[in-house]
């Protein structure tokens, strides 16, 4: 991959982007991840506005400090970049307070990592708004199109995807050239929705490289028979995702109605 190229490409669409929407620049949520961190990056190479958002629920210490750091190294190379906090962890106590008790605390448990992923979008238009911004997603090629690995409406919310073309390790690349911090490049990827120290990984039961393996694979029409062992494992954990979260990846259903009916 020709990274300097590619990262300039990038800047340049979401410049393009941004001026042709009449938009002063972006808002985007900092987690302390490698997605967050090139995506910010990017846009603040835009010369434009940058609005980097931290919004912790019963965030983990480490995550919370990576993108502290992260984001003051952005304000001090970019002078346009801002930074709001918003501690999000009251709202969300309240919102769980005031729902009733359920039997099933597995369903329970992602339910309400998702409504984490909600509460964060509705504050990032909250300062969208206010701002003349727009929203930059922070999915990857893998998350957005292969495994369907974020929130509907929640991290998938956004106005405009700058590394959805993107696999993780062509992110990694970037963030390498970009001077990303090193504790960012090296943290183990998490979607931080669980307040734990889970990862990725840990929920999907395979890497960001064998997954990116296995799309690939998909892509080219292999099938499960295709392979045996970890392969074999892999590219089932793939397909698994990838057909469960299709209503994702694909436009929201419409009723159409005959004209006849009309």
């Amino acid at each position: 991959m020709q990274t300097e190229k590619v990262i300039d490409h990038i800047v340049n669409w979401l410049r393009d982007y941004a001026t042709n929407a009449k938009c002063k620049g972006f808002v985007i949520g900092v987690s302390g991840g490698i997605d967050s961190a090139v995506t910010s990056t990017l846009c603040a190479k835009t010369g434009l506005d940058l609005l980097c958002l931290e919004m912790p629920i019963h965030q983990g210490e480490n995550q919370v400090t990576r993108a502290d750091r992260h984001i003051d190294w952005l304000m001090e190379h970019f002078p346009h970049v801002s930074r709001q906090p918003v501690n999000l962890t009251p709202v969300f106590d309240s919102l769980v307070a005031a729902f009733p008790k359920v039997d099933n605390e597995e369903y329970r448990h992602m339910s309400l990592a998702n409504t984490r992923a909600r509460l964060r979008m509705t504050t990032l238009y909250y300062f969208a708004a206010l701002e003349g911004y727009l929203v930059a997603g922070t999915g990857n090629k893998v998350e957005d199109f292969g495994i369907g690995f974020y929130t509907k409406y929640g991290d998938g919310g956004v106005d405009l995807s700058p590394i959805a073309d993107l696999v993780k390790t062509e992110v990694y690349e970037l963030g390498r050239v970009l001077g990303v911090n090193q504790d960012i490049m090296e943290a183990p990827p998490t979607d931080g929705l669980w307040g734990d120290s889970r990862t990725d990984e840990d929920q999907i039961g395979a890497s960001y490289p064998e997954l990116e393996w296995a799309m690939q694979m998909d892509e080219a029409g292999k099938n499960l028979d295709d392979f045996s062992d970890r392969q074999r494992e892999v590219f089932a954990i793939y397909k698994k995702y990838n057909t469960a979260n299709k209503h994702k990846m694909v436009p929201i259903p419409i009723c159409e109605i005959p004209e006849d009916l009309k």
